[in-house]
Protein backbone atom coordinates (compact mmCIF):
# COMPACT_ATOMS: atom_id res chain seq x y z
CA UNK A 1 0.00 0.00 0.00
CA UNK A 2 1.19 3.57 -1.22
CA UNK A 3 1.19 6.16 1.84
CA UNK A 4 0.74 9.32 0.87
CA UNK A 5 3.70 11.77 1.60
CA UNK A 6 2.68 15.04 3.04
CA UNK A 7 3.05 18.00 1.17
CA UNK A 8 5.88 19.96 1.25
CA UNK A 9 5.42 23.85 0.63
CA UNK A 10 3.45 27.03 2.01
CA UNK A 11 -0.33 25.70 1.99
CA UNK A 12 -3.27 28.30 2.62
CA UNK A 13 -7.15 26.91 1.86
CA UNK A 14 -6.81 24.56 -1.12
CA UNK A 15 -4.13 26.15 -2.69
CA UNK A 16 -0.32 24.93 -2.35
CA UNK A 17 3.22 25.80 -3.28
CA UNK A 18 6.62 24.00 -3.58
CA UNK A 19 9.48 25.59 -1.47
CA UNK A 20 11.02 25.17 -5.18
CA UNK A 21 8.12 27.43 -6.86
CA UNK A 22 8.03 30.05 -4.11
CA UNK A 23 11.56 30.61 -3.99
CA UNK A 24 11.30 31.39 -7.87
CA UNK A 25 8.24 33.56 -7.55
CA UNK A 26 10.14 35.18 -5.09
CA UNK A 27 13.70 35.51 -6.96
CA UNK A 28 11.39 37.08 -9.84
CA UNK A 29 9.46 39.71 -7.77
CA UNK A 30 13.05 40.37 -6.17
CA UNK A 31 14.22 40.92 -9.71
CA UNK A 32 11.37 43.10 -10.80
CA UNK A 33 11.04 44.84 -8.09
CA UNK A 34 15.14 45.74 -8.44
CA UNK A 35 14.04 47.25 -11.94
CA UNK A 36 11.57 49.67 -10.12
CA UNK A 37 14.28 51.21 -8.56
CA UNK A 38 14.49 48.75 -5.04
CA UNK A 39 17.86 48.63 -3.61
CA UNK A 40 19.24 47.65 -0.01
CA UNK A 41 17.61 49.58 3.32
CA UNK A 42 14.56 50.88 1.22
CA UNK A 43 11.13 49.76 1.66
CA UNK A 44 8.43 47.86 -0.03
CA UNK A 45 4.85 48.06 1.76
CA UNK A 46 2.80 44.72 1.87
CA UNK A 47 -0.92 45.14 2.36
CA UNK A 48 -2.10 41.48 2.20
CA UNK A 49 -4.24 39.23 4.60
CA UNK A 50 -2.62 36.06 4.88
CA UNK A 51 -1.34 34.69 1.72
CA UNK A 52 1.22 32.62 -0.20
CA UNK A 53 2.14 35.94 -1.58
CA UNK A 54 2.85 37.81 1.02
CA UNK A 55 5.39 35.31 1.90
CA UNK A 56 6.86 35.86 -1.26
CA UNK A 57 6.42 39.44 -1.24
CA UNK A 58 8.08 39.20 1.95
CA UNK A 59 11.38 37.39 0.78
CA UNK A 60 11.87 38.95 -2.09
CA UNK A 61 11.99 42.31 -0.80
CA UNK A 62 14.34 41.00 1.82
CA UNK A 63 16.52 39.20 -1.18
CA UNK A 64 17.75 42.51 -1.49
CA UNK A 65 18.22 43.65 1.19
CA UNK A 66 15.33 46.12 1.81
CA UNK A 67 12.61 46.12 4.18
CA UNK A 68 9.40 44.52 3.81
CA UNK A 69 6.79 46.39 5.26
CA UNK A 70 3.60 44.67 6.83
CA UNK A 71 0.91 46.93 6.91
CA UNK A 72 -2.51 46.15 8.69
CA UNK A 73 -5.35 45.64 6.34
CA UNK A 74 -7.55 47.31 9.27
CA UNK A 75 -6.23 50.09 8.31
CA UNK A 76 -8.39 52.90 7.23
CA UNK A 77 -7.31 55.45 3.96
CA UNK A 78 -5.82 57.67 5.85
CA UNK A 79 -3.49 55.46 8.39
CA UNK A 80 -1.98 53.12 5.56
CA UNK A 81 -1.15 57.00 4.23
CA UNK A 82 1.00 57.51 6.77
CA UNK A 83 2.55 54.54 6.79
CA UNK A 84 3.32 54.91 3.08
CA UNK A 85 4.22 58.41 3.35
CA UNK A 86 6.81 57.32 6.39
CA UNK A 87 8.19 54.46 5.22
CA UNK A 88 9.04 56.23 2.19
CA UNK A 89 8.19 53.38 -0.03
CA UNK A 90 8.19 52.84 -3.82
CA UNK A 91 6.13 50.11 -3.90
CA UNK A 92 3.00 48.77 -2.51
CA UNK A 93 2.15 45.15 -2.94
CA UNK A 94 -1.49 44.41 -2.08
CA UNK A 95 -4.84 42.34 -2.26
CA UNK A 96 -7.12 43.71 -5.06
CA UNK A 97 -10.31 43.97 -2.75
CA UNK A 98 -8.35 46.36 -0.75
CA UNK A 99 -6.16 48.71 -2.55
CA UNK A 100 -9.89 49.87 -4.09
CA UNK A 101 -10.00 51.54 -1.13
CA UNK A 102 -6.88 53.85 -1.69
CA UNK A 103 -7.34 55.62 -4.84
CA UNK A 104 -6.81 58.71 -2.73
CA UNK A 105 -4.53 57.39 -0.34
CA UNK A 106 -1.57 56.55 -2.37
CA UNK A 107 1.64 58.79 -2.33
CA UNK A 108 2.63 60.57 -6.30
CA UNK A 109 5.46 57.85 -7.51
CA UNK A 110 4.38 55.16 -5.61
CA UNK A 111 3.77 51.89 -7.79
CA UNK A 112 0.71 49.77 -6.84
CA UNK A 113 1.02 45.97 -7.81
CA UNK A 114 -2.61 43.94 -7.35
CA UNK A 115 -2.64 40.25 -5.77
CA UNK A 116 -5.87 38.62 -7.07
CA UNK A 117 -7.73 37.90 -3.81
CA UNK A 118 -7.52 34.24 -3.35
CA UNK A 119 -10.57 32.36 -2.82
CA UNK A 120 -10.01 31.38 0.79
CA UNK A 121 -10.13 34.71 1.69
CA UNK A 122 -13.74 35.43 0.19
CA UNK A 123 -14.98 32.42 1.81
CA UNK A 124 -13.84 34.24 5.41
CA UNK A 125 -14.58 37.67 4.81
CA UNK A 126 -17.40 39.99 3.20
CA UNK A 127 -15.86 41.54 -0.10
CA UNK A 128 -17.31 43.43 -2.41
CA UNK A 129 -17.46 41.67 -5.43
CA UNK A 130 -16.93 44.73 -7.66
CA UNK A 131 -13.76 45.10 -5.79
CA UNK A 132 -12.04 41.78 -7.22
CA UNK A 133 -10.52 43.02 -10.39
CA UNK A 134 -7.23 44.99 -10.35
CA UNK A 135 -7.94 48.71 -9.98
CA UNK A 136 -6.97 50.56 -13.23
CA UNK A 137 -3.97 52.26 -10.68
CA UNK A 138 -2.60 48.88 -10.21
CA UNK A 139 -0.97 46.01 -12.41
CA UNK A 140 -1.86 42.89 -12.01
CA UNK A 141 1.05 40.99 -9.64
CA UNK A 142 0.09 37.36 -11.91
CA UNK A 143 0.62 38.91 -14.84
CA UNK A 144 3.97 41.37 -14.24
CA UNK A 145 5.46 38.48 -11.84
CA UNK A 146 5.81 36.30 -15.60
CA UNK A 147 7.84 39.13 -17.09
CA UNK A 148 10.25 39.15 -14.67
CA UNK A 149 13.69 37.60 -14.57
CA UNK A 150 15.23 35.90 -11.56
CA UNK A 151 17.19 38.04 -9.13
CA UNK A 152 20.88 37.00 -10.07
CA UNK A 153 22.59 39.82 -7.43
CA UNK A 154 25.21 39.50 -4.80
CA UNK A 155 23.64 37.66 -1.49
CA UNK A 156 22.95 41.10 0.85
CA UNK A 157 22.47 41.03 4.83
CA UNK A 158 18.81 40.11 4.89
CA UNK A 159 17.63 42.80 7.65
CA UNK A 160 13.85 41.71 9.40
CA UNK A 161 10.53 43.22 8.27
CA UNK A 162 9.80 46.41 9.72
CA UNK A 163 6.49 46.24 11.81
CA UNK A 164 4.84 49.74 12.71
CA UNK A 165 4.05 49.63 16.58
CA UNK A 166 1.26 52.18 17.50
CA UNK A 167 2.96 54.79 19.73
CA UNK A 168 1.62 57.25 22.87
CA UNK A 169 2.03 59.92 20.15
CA UNK A 170 -1.23 58.61 17.95
CA UNK A 171 1.19 57.66 14.76
CA UNK A 172 2.70 54.10 14.62
CA UNK A 173 6.29 53.73 14.59
CA UNK A 174 8.57 51.56 11.99
CA UNK A 175 10.61 49.66 14.49
CA UNK A 176 13.93 48.90 11.60
CA UNK A 177 16.52 46.92 13.23
CA UNK A 178 20.08 47.23 11.78
CA UNK A 179 20.59 43.84 9.49
CA UNK A 180 22.33 41.54 11.35
CA UNK A 181 26.34 40.21 11.15
CA UNK A 182 26.72 37.13 10.78
CA UNK A 183 26.98 36.41 14.14
CA UNK A 184 24.26 38.15 15.16
CA UNK A 185 21.87 35.84 12.69
CA UNK A 186 23.25 32.25 14.25
CA UNK A 187 22.69 33.60 17.65
CA UNK A 188 19.27 34.55 16.46
CA UNK A 189 18.57 31.12 14.81
CA UNK A 190 19.22 29.92 17.89
CA UNK A 191 17.03 31.88 20.11
CA UNK A 192 13.86 31.39 17.49
CA UNK A 193 14.80 27.52 17.45
CA UNK A 194 14.56 27.75 21.50
CA UNK A 195 11.25 30.16 21.35
CA UNK A 196 9.62 29.33 18.05
CA UNK A 197 10.54 25.26 18.04
CA UNK A 198 10.82 25.76 14.64
CA UNK A 199 13.54 22.97 12.90
CA UNK A 200 13.77 21.53 9.54
CA UNK A 201 10.87 19.57 8.76
CA UNK A 202 8.71 21.33 10.68
CA UNK A 203 4.91 21.47 9.93
CA UNK A 204 3.78 25.01 11.17
CA UNK A 205 0.45 26.19 11.03
CA UNK A 206 0.31 30.01 11.13
CA UNK A 207 -3.37 31.17 12.48
CA UNK A 208 -2.46 34.62 13.42
CA UNK A 209 -2.07 37.62 10.85
CA UNK A 210 1.47 38.26 9.19
CA UNK A 211 0.84 42.07 9.79
CA UNK A 212 1.82 41.33 13.37
CA UNK A 213 5.38 41.03 14.41
CA UNK A 214 5.48 37.99 16.01
CA UNK A 215 3.80 35.97 13.95
CA UNK A 216 5.60 37.70 10.63
CA UNK A 217 9.15 36.20 12.47
CA UNK A 218 7.22 33.24 12.85
CA UNK A 219 6.01 32.52 9.01
CA UNK A 220 8.73 33.58 7.44
CA UNK A 221 11.44 31.28 9.00
CA UNK A 222 8.85 28.43 9.37
CA UNK A 223 8.36 28.73 5.02
CA UNK A 224 12.16 28.34 5.08
CA UNK A 225 13.03 25.48 6.85
CA UNK A 226 11.97 22.41 4.40
CA UNK A 227 8.32 21.33 6.22
CA UNK A 228 4.91 23.02 5.73
CA UNK A 229 3.70 26.11 6.44
CA UNK A 230 -0.53 27.03 6.92
CA UNK A 231 -1.70 29.68 6.38
CA UNK A 232 -5.22 30.54 8.44
CA UNK A 233 -6.70 33.42 6.48
CA UNK A 234 -8.41 33.49 9.59
CA UNK A 235 -8.84 31.70 13.21
CA UNK A 236 -11.65 29.68 13.58
CA UNK A 237 -11.64 27.34 16.19
CA UNK A 238 -12.99 23.67 14.64
CA UNK A 239 -11.10 24.35 11.46
CA UNK A 240 -7.50 24.89 13.66
CA UNK A 241 -8.41 21.54 15.01
CA UNK A 242 -9.19 20.32 11.50
CA UNK A 243 -5.36 21.23 10.06
CA UNK A 244 -3.81 19.97 12.58
CA UNK A 245 -5.39 16.26 12.55
CA UNK A 246 -5.07 16.81 8.54
CA UNK A 247 -1.30 18.51 8.26
CA UNK A 248 -0.17 16.55 11.20
CA UNK A 249 0.74 19.98 12.49
CA UNK A 250 3.93 20.05 15.14
CA UNK A 251 4.15 23.94 15.62
CA UNK A 252 2.22 26.44 16.29
CA UNK A 253 2.06 30.20 16.95
CA UNK A 254 -0.70 31.08 18.46
CA UNK A 255 -2.36 34.22 21.38
CA UNK A 256 -4.22 33.32 24.18
CA UNK A 257 -7.53 34.71 22.96
CA UNK A 258 -7.41 31.24 20.51
CA UNK A 259 -6.66 29.09 23.25
CA UNK A 260 -9.95 30.66 25.23
CA UNK A 261 -12.29 30.14 21.79
CA UNK A 262 -11.05 26.56 21.80
CA UNK A 263 -12.16 26.01 24.85
CA UNK A 264 -15.40 27.46 24.49
CA UNK A 265 -16.12 24.82 21.78
CA UNK A 266 -17.91 21.38 22.82
CA UNK A 267 -15.73 18.81 24.41
CA UNK A 268 -17.60 16.44 21.73
CA UNK A 269 -15.95 18.62 19.19
CA UNK A 270 -12.34 19.06 21.23
CA UNK A 271 -12.68 15.07 21.21
CA UNK A 272 -12.53 14.41 17.45
CA UNK A 273 -9.61 15.27 16.21
CA UNK A 274 -6.32 13.80 16.51
CA UNK A 275 -3.83 16.27 17.79
CA UNK A 276 -1.30 13.80 18.62
CA UNK A 277 1.40 15.59 16.11
CA UNK A 278 1.45 18.68 18.77
CA UNK A 279 5.19 19.25 19.78
CA UNK A 280 5.69 22.98 20.41
CA UNK A 281 2.91 25.15 20.43
CA UNK A 282 4.58 29.15 21.61
CA UNK A 283 2.28 32.02 22.80
CA UNK A 284 2.88 35.58 23.30
CA UNK A 285 0.99 39.37 22.93
CA UNK A 286 -1.19 39.09 25.94
CA UNK A 287 -1.58 37.63 29.36
CA UNK A 288 -3.13 33.99 29.24
CA UNK A 289 -5.20 33.16 32.88
CA UNK A 290 -3.42 30.58 34.69
CA UNK A 291 -6.52 28.67 34.48
CA UNK A 292 -6.62 28.78 30.47
CA UNK A 293 -2.87 27.46 30.43
CA UNK A 294 -4.04 24.88 32.75
CA UNK A 295 -6.75 23.26 31.19
CA UNK A 296 -5.16 23.65 27.31
CA UNK A 297 -1.58 21.80 28.92
CA UNK A 298 -3.98 19.08 30.57
CA UNK A 299 -5.90 18.72 26.84
CA UNK A 300 -2.62 18.69 24.84
CA UNK A 301 0.00 17.78 27.10
CA UNK A 302 3.30 20.00 28.26
CA UNK A 303 3.70 21.20 25.13
CA UNK A 304 2.95 24.83 25.60
CA UNK A 305 5.60 27.58 25.72
CA UNK A 306 5.11 31.32 26.62
CA UNK A 307 6.94 33.80 25.51
CA UNK A 308 7.66 37.57 27.01
CA UNK A 309 8.86 40.60 24.95
CA UNK A 310 8.15 43.37 22.38
CA UNK A 311 8.63 44.10 18.44
CA UNK A 312 11.79 46.18 20.02
CA UNK A 313 13.45 43.92 22.40
CA UNK A 314 12.64 40.51 20.93
CA UNK A 315 11.78 37.65 23.17
CA UNK A 316 13.22 38.19 26.73
CA UNK A 317 11.71 35.25 28.73
CA UNK A 318 10.54 31.88 28.27
CA UNK A 319 8.35 29.47 29.96
CA UNK A 320 7.62 25.86 29.73
CA UNK A 321 4.27 23.90 30.35
CA UNK A 322 6.13 23.10 34.53
CA UNK A 323 6.66 26.54 34.54
CA UNK A 324 3.17 27.44 33.97
CA UNK A 325 1.81 24.81 36.37
CA UNK A 326 4.20 25.65 39.17
CA UNK A 327 4.51 29.12 39.11
CA UNK A 328 0.82 30.36 37.45
CA UNK A 329 0.90 33.71 35.78
CA UNK A 330 4.58 33.51 35.49
CA UNK A 331 5.98 34.71 31.53
CA UNK A 332 9.06 32.54 32.62
CA UNK A 333 12.63 32.99 33.44
CA UNK A 334 15.15 35.34 31.58
CA UNK A 335 16.07 33.94 28.21
CA UNK A 336 19.52 33.20 27.32
CA UNK A 337 21.17 36.22 26.00
CA UNK A 338 18.82 38.35 27.79
CA UNK A 339 19.09 40.69 30.37
CA UNK A 340 16.25 42.29 32.68
CA UNK A 341 16.52 45.15 35.05
CA UNK A 342 13.28 46.59 37.30
CA UNK A 343 13.44 50.35 37.74
CA UNK A 344 11.86 52.06 40.55
CA UNK A 345 10.22 55.36 39.84
CA UNK A 346 13.33 56.97 41.09
CA UNK A 347 15.41 55.47 38.53
CA UNK A 348 17.02 52.92 40.81
CA UNK A 349 17.21 49.65 40.28
CA UNK A 350 15.00 47.27 42.20
CA UNK A 351 15.62 43.79 44.18
CA UNK A 352 13.89 40.26 43.89
CA UNK A 353 10.18 40.67 44.15
CA UNK A 354 9.73 44.38 44.25
CA UNK A 355 7.77 45.77 41.24
CA UNK A 356 9.23 48.16 38.48
CA UNK A 357 9.22 49.08 35.74
CA UNK A 358 11.06 46.04 33.54
CA UNK A 359 13.90 47.28 31.15
CA UNK A 360 15.64 44.59 28.73
CA UNK A 361 18.46 44.43 26.21
CA UNK A 362 19.94 40.91 24.38
CA UNK A 363 23.30 42.02 23.95
CA UNK A 364 23.28 39.23 20.21
CA UNK A 365 20.57 41.28 18.88
CA UNK A 366 20.78 44.08 16.43
CA UNK A 367 20.26 47.33 17.31
CA UNK A 368 16.87 49.44 16.07
CA UNK A 369 15.51 52.64 15.82
CA UNK A 370 12.21 54.04 15.25
CA UNK A 371 12.44 54.98 11.24
CA UNK A 372 12.44 58.79 11.10
CA UNK A 373 12.03 59.32 15.09
CA UNK A 374 15.23 58.55 16.69
CA UNK A 375 14.43 60.57 19.26
CA UNK A 376 11.45 58.31 20.18
CA UNK A 377 13.59 55.43 20.62
CA UNK A 378 15.73 57.18 23.31
CA UNK A 379 12.98 58.07 25.30
CA UNK A 380 13.18 54.35 25.85
CA UNK A 381 16.28 54.19 26.67
CA UNK A 382 18.45 53.43 29.61
CA UNK A 383 21.58 52.87 29.63
CA UNK A 384 21.49 50.54 26.76
CA UNK A 385 18.11 48.95 28.29
CA UNK A 386 14.70 49.43 26.64
CA UNK A 387 11.17 49.76 28.02
CA UNK A 388 8.09 49.12 26.41
CA UNK A 389 6.04 50.77 29.97
CA UNK A 390 5.29 47.11 31.51
CA UNK A 391 5.49 46.90 34.93
CA UNK A 392 6.59 43.73 36.84
CA UNK A 393 8.82 41.98 39.56
CA UNK A 394 11.35 38.61 39.49
CA UNK A 395 10.48 36.23 42.15
CA UNK A 396 13.77 34.92 44.53
CA UNK A 397 13.73 31.52 42.02
CA UNK A 398 14.03 33.85 38.88
CA UNK A 399 10.57 33.51 37.21
CA UNK A 400 9.62 37.07 35.93
CA UNK A 401 5.65 38.50 36.66
CA UNK A 402 4.01 40.92 34.91
CA UNK A 403 2.23 43.34 37.03
CA UNK A 404 0.82 46.08 34.90
CA UNK A 405 1.60 48.65 32.27
CA UNK A 406 3.04 51.76 33.32
CA UNK A 407 1.64 53.14 30.43
CA UNK A 408 -2.12 53.36 28.86
CA UNK A 409 -1.55 50.53 26.51
CA UNK A 410 -4.25 48.08 25.56
CA UNK A 411 -3.74 44.78 24.20
CA UNK A 412 -7.20 43.21 23.24
CA UNK A 413 -6.72 39.84 21.30
CA UNK A 414 -3.19 40.00 21.55
CA UNK A 415 -3.44 43.66 19.08
CA UNK A 416 -1.86 46.35 21.10
CA UNK A 417 -3.83 49.53 20.81
CA UNK A 418 -2.51 52.88 22.41
CA UNK A 419 -5.35 55.22 23.57
CA UNK A 420 -4.32 58.14 22.14
CA UNK A 421 -5.09 58.22 18.88
CA UNK A 422 -8.32 56.83 19.84
CA UNK A 423 -8.56 59.88 22.21
CA UNK A 424 -7.92 62.35 19.38
CA UNK A 425 -9.84 60.90 16.99
CA UNK A 426 -12.53 61.42 19.47
CA UNK A 427 -12.24 65.04 20.10
CA UNK A 428 -13.26 65.58 16.50
CA UNK A 429 -16.65 64.19 17.07
CA UNK A 430 -19.19 66.91 17.73
CA UNK A 431 -20.14 67.79 20.98
CA UNK A 432 -17.59 66.41 23.01
CA UNK A 433 -15.82 68.25 25.54
CA UNK A 434 -12.99 65.92 26.86
CA UNK A 435 -12.84 61.41 26.76
CA UNK A 436 -10.76 58.97 28.20
CA UNK A 437 -9.89 55.98 26.35
CA UNK A 438 -8.59 52.89 28.62
CA UNK A 439 -9.07 48.49 28.72
CA UNK A 440 -11.49 46.88 30.74
CA UNK A 441 -11.54 42.90 31.27
CA UNK A 442 -12.94 40.73 28.63
CA UNK A 443 -13.19 37.53 28.85
CA UNK A 444 -12.53 36.35 25.19
CA UNK A 445 -9.97 39.36 24.19
CA UNK A 446 -8.91 40.25 27.73
CA UNK A 447 -9.57 43.37 27.03
CA UNK A 448 -12.14 45.48 25.75
CA UNK A 449 -11.73 48.99 24.78
CA UNK A 450 -13.70 51.53 26.82
CA UNK A 451 -14.30 54.86 26.44
CA UNK A 452 -15.80 57.97 28.50
CA UNK A 453 -16.82 60.95 27.06
CA UNK A 454 -17.90 64.16 28.92
CA UNK A 455 -20.22 66.27 26.99
CA UNK A 456 -20.48 70.21 26.20
CA UNK A 457 -22.45 71.78 28.55
CA UNK A 458 -25.89 71.34 26.89
CA UNK A 459 -25.35 68.95 24.60
CA UNK A 460 -26.70 65.68 24.02
CA UNK A 461 -24.16 62.75 23.04
CA UNK A 462 -25.22 59.11 21.67
CA UNK A 463 -22.87 56.35 22.27
CA UNK A 464 -23.78 54.08 19.42
CA UNK A 465 -23.62 57.62 17.16
CA UNK A 466 -19.98 58.37 18.80
CA UNK A 467 -19.05 54.65 17.75
CA UNK A 468 -20.28 55.32 14.22
CA UNK A 469 -18.34 58.34 13.62
CA UNK A 470 -15.19 57.14 14.72
CA UNK A 471 -15.44 54.11 12.46
CA UNK A 472 -14.65 56.64 9.54
CA UNK A 473 -11.20 57.19 10.79
CA UNK A 474 -10.21 54.72 12.49
CA UNK A 475 -9.76 50.43 11.71
CA UNK A 476 -12.79 49.07 13.37
CA UNK A 477 -10.34 46.98 15.97
CA UNK A 478 -9.60 50.57 17.64
CA UNK A 479 -13.41 51.84 17.78
CA UNK A 480 -14.49 51.38 21.62
CA UNK A 481 -16.55 48.51 21.70
CA UNK A 482 -17.67 50.16 24.99
CA UNK A 483 -18.74 53.84 25.18
CA UNK A 484 -19.85 55.68 28.33
CA UNK A 485 -21.04 59.29 28.48
CA UNK A 486 -20.57 61.44 31.87
CA UNK A 487 -20.82 64.44 33.18
CA UNK A 488 -18.20 65.84 35.49
CA UNK A 489 -15.43 63.24 34.67
CA UNK A 490 -12.38 63.02 37.69
CA UNK A 491 -9.89 64.87 37.32
CA UNK A 492 -6.16 65.84 38.99
CA UNK A 493 -5.13 69.07 40.18
CA UNK A 494 -3.88 70.02 36.89
CA UNK A 495 -7.11 69.68 35.20
CA UNK A 496 -6.26 65.75 34.03
CA UNK A 497 -8.70 63.48 33.90
CA UNK A 498 -8.10 60.72 36.52
CA UNK A 499 -7.83 57.84 34.26
CA UNK A 500 -7.04 55.28 36.80
CA UNK A 501 -10.43 56.52 39.05
CA UNK A 502 -12.38 54.96 35.90
CA UNK A 503 -10.71 52.10 35.15
CA UNK A 504 -9.57 50.69 38.66
CA UNK A 505 -13.38 49.99 39.75
CA UNK A 506 -13.53 47.28 36.68
CA UNK A 507 -10.28 45.51 37.49
CA UNK A 508 -11.25 45.19 41.10
CA UNK A 509 -14.04 43.69 40.05
CA UNK A 510 -12.64 41.15 37.91
CA UNK A 511 -9.89 40.08 40.67
CA UNK A 512 -6.78 41.37 38.29
CA UNK A 513 -5.11 44.17 37.05
CA UNK A 514 -3.81 43.19 33.42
Amino acid sequence: MTVKQPFLGVISGDRSRSHADVADRADRIAGGLRKLGVGQGDSVCILMRNDIAFIEAAYAAMRLGAYAVPVNWHFKPEEINYILKDSGTAVLIGHADLLHQLRDAIPAGVTVLGVPTPPEILTNYRIDPAYLATPDFATDLESWVQGQARYDGPALPQPQNMIYTSGTTGHPKGVRRNAPTPEQTANAEGMRTMIYGLKPGSRALLPGPLYHSAPNSFGLRAGRLGGALVLMPRFDPEQFLRLVQDQKIDTIFMVPTMFIRLMKLPEAVRRKYDISSLRHIIHAAAPCPADVKRAMIEWWGPVIYEFYGSTESGAVTFANSEDALNKPGTVGKIAPGAELRFVGDDGKLLPQGEIGEIYSRISGNPDFTYHNKPEKRAEIDRDGFITSGDVGYIDQDGYVFICDRKRDMVISGGVNIYPAEIEAALHAVPGVYDCAVFGVPDEEFGEALMAVVEPQPGVALDAADIRTQLKASLADYKVPRHVEVLKDLPREDSGKIFKRRLRDPYWERAGRRI
